[in-house]
């Protein structure tokens, strides 16, 4: 199988979503994902063997999260810079093979946690966190769990801040056609509204105790 290395051929988002096929995915922070629904464990599981016909095909190597109530397939980024080229034809292939199986997509269920540490510009707590939690740095300023389960972490200087202050928050990737449902669902669940000046790429919000969580769909449309 052909990784997809750095240096390999890559394409972005709105390349991915602009292909054939691919209606059934999303494309967030961990890279373009794919939910599909099951009744039962065996039923998800039928997907995973024509999943690793299509890897090997097409010289990808996804991720596969398989559940009682679904099987999640991911396309997970290998180089910070761009999606493999060859992702659409094996998101394509797969849903196919899902579709003949009966497993129905729903894509209003791709999303992608990250956890955004603002650090002071003085101070650089990558190498902490990364020691830690057992995670491996990942392009400039992030970092990520080697096995991908974990939430990515980016770590991003602020400025006028205090030293040894601490600022950390979550930022939710979502399609980008289900960010304004997550975010109004979030204010109707008691959240507030902190920012939208950079809606629809992200809106900031806070939890009632004022604790700070992002909706975030740019990652489903940029490029």
């Amino acid at each position: 199988m052909t990784d997809a290395t750095p240096g390999s051929e890559l394409i972005t988002p709105a390349q991915f979503h602009a292909a054939s096929g691919v209606t059934d995915w999303r494309v967030t922070a961990t890279g373009p994902q794919a939910v599909f629904l099951a009744d039962s464990l065996a039923e998800a599981a039928a997907l995973v063997a024509p999943i690793v016909a299509a890897a090997e095909r097409h010289g990808i190597l996804p991720d596969v999260d398989l559940r009682p109530e679904a099987i999640v397939v991911r396309v997970p980024y290998r180089d910070p810079e761009g999606i493999p080229a060859a992702a659409p034809e094996f998101a394509a292939s797969v849903s196919r093979t899902a579709a003949e199986l009966r497993l129905a997509a729903d894509p209003a269920r791709a999303q992608a946690i990250g956890i955004y540490v603002a650090q002071h510009s003085g101070a650089d707590v990558r190498p902490f966190f990364t020691a830690a939690l057992g995670y491996d740095d990942f392009g400039d300023s992030d970092a990520i769990d080697p096995l991908r389960c974990g939430p990515q972490l980016a770590f991003n200087p602020i400025t006028g801040d205090a030293p040894a202050r601490g600022r950390t928050h979550f930022d939710v990737f979502v399609p980008a056609d289900q960010a304004q449902a997550r975010v109004d669902a979030a204010l109707a669940a008691g959240g507030r509204l902190v920012d939208d000046t950079h809606a629809p790429a992200w809106w900031s919000l806070a939890s009632p105790d004022n604790h700070g969580v992002d909706i975030a769909s740019w990652t489903d449309t940029f490029g």
